[in-house]
C-alpha cells in the first residue's frame, strides 16, 4: 500500500497520553467496572506494565520524563508552571526523531514546555462546563487527529505523533450513554451528604460546582463521570487503532498508551483533582503493543517511571543515541533479563502544593516544602502493605522509619546533584503557584486563601497562561 510503514526503514511511533488517568481505574489492571475494553484489547496484544510511576507530578514535569528520558535532575523541570523551555542541552525525543527522518505532530499540547521540538501542533477543545453541556472532549481529538494522521501515513517518511487525551481530566462531562454507564442513582439526592466537603473547599468550591450538576450531592455520580469519560476516551481510541488497521500500518506502529500522572477522586480531601504525593496520582498505566518485537500477553510486575520510556522506544525502533539517560530501556524487563528498574523512587509534586518525597515497595514518606492549602501535616508516613490506600499516617509512631527515609532521600539528593552539577529544582520554584510576588506560602491558612481556580472558564485561561 502506498505509505505503509511496511516499506520504510524505520516503525512509526504514536503515543497515547491520557491525562489524569489513574491505573487502577482500567479494567485491564483489575478494576471490576468495565471502563476500557479496547485498551484492554490493546493490552492482550502487547505487554502490560503494572507498576509504572509518575515520580514527578504533574503535566509538564511528567511529559517532560517521558520525553526526555531523564529525571527533574536533570531537565530542572519539576512544576507545573514552569518558566521558560527545557534546558536547551536537554533533547527531546521529538527532536531526535525529527533528526532521524520521522515525521512528528503533537496534539493537545501546545505551547508547553514538554512538547518541544514537533514539525505540527495541532490543538482541539479539551474544556467544557455544565452550561456548555455534555463534552466531546475524546471525538474532538479525533477530529482534528485523524486528518493529520491521513497525512502522516501518506508520506514517505515514518511519523511519531504524540497525543494528549483530555479525557478523563476534569472536568468529567462525557457525553451519553456514557454519563450513565455507571450510576443510575439520584446524584441531587437530599438524603446524601457526601458532596459538602468537596463544595466547601473554597480553593476549588466554584470550579467543581461550574461543570456539576446543580444541587449535586453525591459523590459516587462524579466517581462514575471519571470512570465514563475513560470508556468515552476507550472507545474514541478504538477509532484511530481501526484507522491504523484499515491502512494496514498497524503491526507497523509502534503503540504506546501511559498518562502524565493520575487523578485523586473523593481520597485524601484532595478532591478530583491531581495534586498530592498519594499513589492515586503516581501509579500510571503503561501498555506497549508492538507485535515483532513486544510480546502479546505479557504483564511486568517490576518498577518502572516516565524516564525509562523514550530510551524503550529507541531501542524498539532500532536508533542509537549517544544521550546518557537516567531512565533505561524497558525491554531487558520483556526478557527477563532484568526483574525490575529501582524500587525506591525520589518524588516530586509542584502543582497546587510544593512536597517532595521517597516511595519504596513497604513506604511513603512525604515532606512537605510549604505550608498547603488542605492543612496537612508537614511530615506524612504510609505503610504501603498494610495500608496500600495510604489512609493512616504513621510518622508519629515510627520517626525511626520517617528518619532513616529521609536520609536515603536526602542521600539520593546530594547524589543527583553531584552527578549532574545542577541543583534539586523543587527548591527554586519561586512563585510556582501563579502569584508574583508571594514566594513560598508561610501558612496553610494563606494558601488557602490565596489559591483559586474559579469556574471552568478560568481554569482554561489558567492552563493556557502555565503553557
Amino acid at each position: 500500500m502506498a505509505g505503509s510503514t511496511g516499506s520504510k526503514s524505520k516503525p512509526n511511533i504514536l503515543i497515547i497520553g491520557v491525562d489524569s488517568l489513574r491505573a487502577p481505574n482500567l479494567s485491564c489492571y483489575g478494576y471490576p467496572r468495565l471502563t476500557s475494553p479496547h485498551i484492554d484489547q490493546l493490552a492482550a496484544q502487547g505487554t502490560l506494565f503494572e507498576n509504572t510511576f509518575s515520580a514527578h507530578i504533574p503535566t509538564t514535569s511528567g511529559y517532560t520524563s517521558m520525553m526526555s528520558g531523564l529525571d527533574v535532575f536533570s531537565s530542572q523541570v519539576v512544576a507545573l508552571r514552569h518558566k521558560g523551555p527545557v534546558r536547551s542541552e536537554v533533547t527531546m525525543l521529538s527532536e531526535l526523531l525529527k533528526g532521524e527522518g520521522y515525521n512528528t505532530a503533537c496534539v493537545g499540547l501546545s505551547g508547553n514546555p514538554s512538547s518541544r521540538g514537533f514539525d505540527n501542533y495541532l490543538d482541539y477543545k479539551a474544556w467544557g462546563s455544565w452550561e456548555e453541556g455534555r463534552s466531546d472532549k475524546a471525538q474532538d481529538l479525533n477530529r482534528v487527529f485523524l486528518p493529520e494522521l491521513d497525512r502522516l501515513c501518506d508520506a514517505d517518511e515514518p511519523f511519531f505523533a504524540l497525543l494528549r487525551h483530555m479525557d478523563p481530566h476534569a472536568p468529567y462531562l462525557p457525553p451519553e450513554p456514557f454519563e450513565r454507564m455507571f450510576y443510575d442513582g439520584d446524584p441531587c439526592d437530599p438524603s446524601n451528604d457526601s458532596m459538602e466537603p468537596v463544595l466547601s473547599f473554597k480553593p476549588f468550591r466554584d470550579f467543581h460546582a461550574s461543570w456539576m450538576p446543580p444541587g449535586i450531592t453525591d459523590k459516587d455520580y462524579v466517581i462514575a463521570q471519571y470512570d465514563g469519560a475513560i470508556a468515552y476516551m476507550d472507545a474514541a481510541i478504538k477509532t484511530i487503532l481501526t484507522f491504523l488497521e484499515t491502512r494496514g500500518i498497524l503491526d507497523d506502529t509502534i503503540i504506546v498508551l501511559n498518562s502524565d500522572h493520575g487523578e485523586t477522586l473523593y481520597e485524601h480531601a484532595c478532591f478530583f483533582d491531581h495534586h498530592g504525593l498519594y499513589d492515586s496520582n503516581l501509579h500510571v498505566p503503561l501498555i506497549i503493543r508492538y507485535p515483532s518485537k513486544v510480546p502479546a500477553g505479557l504483564r511486568i510486575g517490576g518498577y518502572n517511571q516516565h524516564k525509562d520510556l523514550m530510551p524503550t522506544l529507541l531501542e524498539l525502533a532500532g536508533i542509537e543515541s549517544d544521550i546518557d539517560f537516567d531512565g533505561r530501556s524497558l525491554m531487558a524487563m520483556v526478557r527477563g533479563e532484568v526483574a525490575s528498574h529501582e524500587s525506591e523512587i525520589y518524588i516530586t509534586e509542584c502543582t497546587w502544593m510544593r512536597k517532595h518525597g521517597w516511595r519504596t515497595p513497604q513506604w511513603k514518606l512525604i515532606r512537605a516544602l510549604e505550608p498547603d492549602f488542605h492543612f496537612k501535616p508537614p511530615v506524612e508516613l504510609y505503610n504501603l502493605v498494610e495500608d496500600p490506600l495510604e489512609t493512616i499516617d504513621v510518622a508519629e509512631t515510627h520517626s525511626d522509619v520517617v528518619e532513616s527515609l529521609t536520609e536515603r532521600m536526602e542521600g539520593w539528593i546530594a547524589k543527583r546533584e553531584r552527578e549532574t552539577g545542577l541543583p534539586n529544582p523543587i527548591h527554586n520554584q519561586g512563585d510556582w503557584h501563579g502569584l508574583e510576588g508571594v514566594g513560598a506560602f508561610k501558612s496553610s491558612q494563606q494558601a488557602y486563601d490565596s489559591l483559586y481556580i474559579g469556574d471552568s472558564s478560568t481554569a482554561r485561561r489558567l492552563q493556557a497562561k502555565s503553557r
